[in-house]
């Protein structure tokens, strides 16, 4: 019987609470692990918004698919297939992956997905920077006419945003630190060794990239 785990995702804390959206992904993973006499070894869920990279139950989901040789399984596949990290993250993980709407898909449609949403991104960025541009040349005044005092009333939010931004960081540490154990069990200690070894597990970091030496270096001083 081959081992599935299963990642879901709804997009708001509502959604997340009620169930909403949830029981759909549920049972169509359910029928699909029934349809090839497969065993649903967890779920992971996740509750964000599509915007965000940082993924700490994907990440998770990677992991233990990985180190039990699973299949990661999601509901459908357009619910992620514009959301090129996440894609990407995928392909280069190196996990089976299925999308129960959609079996058939390899390696080289995620990786087609994956540009094409990237492709999006980048275009959308482009027009916006255009439409700025445009604005600017009109005589449009850009940016906030109250000045210092609305950066000044802005400082008060920012802090806000710091703390949530550092708590996600130390919740992501939190999350890796039986990952970071395993590596040194292995005897890698270094910090090049060691973001090798994340990346090869498909781990992302708190912003949902590749690990470097300094991403390492930061994650280990929130460890300790």
């Amino acid at each position: 019987m081959s081992k599935i785990v299963c990642y879901l995702r709804v997009s708001t804390a509502q959604q997340g609470t009620s169930g909403l959206g949830l029981e759909a992904q549920q049972a169509a993973v359910v029928r699909y692990a029934s349809s090839i006499g497969g065993d649903i070894i967890k779920t992971f869920t996740e509750v964000e918004t599509g915007k965000l990279n940082a993924r700490p139950q994907l990440t998770k989901a990677l992991h233990l698919a990985k180190v039990t040789g699973a299949t990661l399984v999601i509901a459908k596949l357009d619910r992620l297939s514009r959301n090129a990290a996440f894609l990407m993250t995928l392909q280069d993980a190196g996990v089976k992956f299925v999308a129960a709407d959609l079996p058939q898909a390899n390696n080289l449609t995620i990786g087609i997905m994956a540009l094409v949403a990237q492709q999006e991104a980048e275009a959308i960025s482009r027009r916006t920077k255009e439409a700025l541009q445009q604005a600017k040349k009109r005589g449009t005044v850009l940016g906030n006419p109250n000045g210092a005092a609305a950066l000044l009333k802005a400082a008060k939010g920012n802090t806000a945003a710091l703390s949530a931004i550092k708590l996600k960081a130390d919740s992501h540490a939190t999350n890796l630190k039986p990952v970071i154990e395993s590596i040194k069990a292995e005897g890698i200690t270094s910090l090049g060794g060691i973001a090798k070894a994340l990346n090869e597990r498909g781990m992302l970091t708190p912003r949902g990239g590749v690990w470097h030496k300094t991403s390492v270096s930061n994650l280990m001083t929130r460890m300790a």
